[in-house]
């Protein structure tokens, strides 16, 4: 197996936790009476998870290289202030009561961005099946929408296509820095790059410092698990993997998210959204299904 595949499915794990982290919050919230931590707050924390993954890669210098350092760690810091932006979006949706078994899944298309981004900046090619993924991925979209009470394209999926796009502006931005840095310095400035955000909450929105000792941990771990996952993205990038196929592969972390929504605060979902979940998992994992290299023909001597 290629280690960029490893690579991967390690990110599916990690990110799967790290998806399923702010509805447990919310849930603790709601257990004692109280109100469920914001969005910001919920960012500024789990950047203390962070730390211990930069004080592991600051220390491997010898690993910190690369053949264009400025432009590399400058597309990573890019990338970082990018997803932190997204990562604050997905929180806030959560946060305003929809279910981490479909806000997950409905926001892991967000590979549809860095596929055609690649496609178009890098001249990255899709096959057949990929390109019938993106089809998978706007049929899902509809069924994400349909039938609601109050229907996601009023308010809900306008806002929720905002970390789709950062995310995906993202992914890009971090295939591009690999090329330039080792997975390691490219994984220090994109962790880097998700500080400033966090550090500038704290001037500007009140933070509630109060909670209980378990809620702190979950929301350092958010931080924790959000890094391990941006490590391995990163590692899989740097192994060979291409933009068009690493990033719909890590986008099936709602595979762990779905499971651990529903089986361990109970989120509910509906028969629709269950079509709609199988529809997103389908896309991501057709847009993840690169074709094998066509064999090469010995040259006529």
């Amino acid at each position: 197996m290629a280690r960029w595949i490893l690579y991967a499915v390690l990110t599916v794990f990690f990110w799967g936790i790290w998806g399923f982290i702010p509805r447990q919050l919310n849930a603790l919230a709601a257990a004692r009476h109280a109100e469920v931590i914001s969005a910001e707050q919920q960012q500024v924390i789990s950047t203390l998870g962070l730390l211990p993954i930069l004080l592991v890669l600051a220390g491997r210098r010898g690993r910190l290289g690369g053949s264009r350092i400025k432009r590399g760690c400058a597309m990573a810091l890019g990338a970082g202030l990018v997803g932190s932006i997204g990562n604050l979006l997905f929180y806030h949706l959560q946060n305003v009561g929809q279910n981490a078994a479909t806000v997950v899944p409905f926001t892991s298309l967000y590979p549809l961005v860095t596929v055609v981004l690649a496609m178009v900046l890098l001249k990255e090619k899709l096959n057949p099946i990929q390109i019938a993924g993106i089809g998978l991925a706007l049929v899902s979209m509809y069924f994400f929408n349909v039938g609601r009470e109050e229907p996601f394209s009023s308010r809900w999926l306008g806002f929720a296509l905002l970390p789709i796009g950062c995310w995906g502006v993202a992914g890009l931005l971090q295939k591009l820095c690999t090329n330039d840095v080792s997975a390691e310095l490219s994984t220090l400035c994109f962790l880097g790059g998700l500080l400033p955000l966090s550090l500038l909450l704290v001037l500007v929105r009140p933070m509630n410092w109060q909670m209980p000792v378990n809620e702190w941990v979950w929301a350092v771990a958010l931080g924790l698990f959000l890094g391990l996952g941006n490590l391995t993205f990163l590692a899989a990038f740097a192994a060979g993997g291409k933009a068009a196929v690493v990033t719909p592969l890590a986008g099936l972390y709602s595979l762990v998210t779905v499971p651990l929504a529903v089986g361990w605060v109970g989120d509910k979902v509906s028969p629709r959204e269950w079509l709609a979940i199988a529809l997103a998992l389908l896309a991501v994992t057709a847009l993840a299904l690169e074709s094998a290299p066509a064999p090469s023909v010995p040259e006529a001597k």
